[in-house]
């Protein structure tokens, strides 16, 4: 059985994998995405990116959403008024915990899509 690490990475892995996601415009946004993160907050950059209404923020937002309520509501959604509801209604140990997933999980995304996108694929 997969540890939580190699889950992240195989989900990372499988979201760089999706036709036409890997662009220049997603990897740049996949490692510029932590520094916003900390310097924003994580509701706030998601909602930044929901804002922006582009292919490669909608893409790397979906990717997001869709992994925390993976692992905090146990199932799949990329509704974002459900996750920024459920990221609201919880108390600071929760929304760190979630902030800090992310924050893993961008680890990975960023080293892949920089790899696939790399490679010309």
């Amino acid at each position: 059985m997969p540890n939580l690490e190699q889950e992240r990475a195989a989900y990372a892995w499988g979201c760089v994998q999706e036709r036409d996601i890997c662009t220049t415009d997603y990897v740049k946004l996949s490692k510029s995405a932590p520094a916003l993160v900390m310097g924003n907050g994580l509701m706030q950059t998601l909602a930044f990116f929901k804002s922006k209404n582009k292919d490669h923020h909608n893409n790397l937002n979906l990717h997001i959403m869709n992994w925390l309520a993976q692992r905090f509501l146990g199932r799949q959604t990329t509704d974002f008024h459900q996750i920024m509801n459920f990221l609201h209604g919880k108390d600071s140990s929760v929304y760190r915990l979630a902030t800090e997933e992310t924050m893993e999980l961008l680890r990975w995304i960023r080293q892949f899509a920089a790899a696939v996108n790399d490679s010309g694929e």
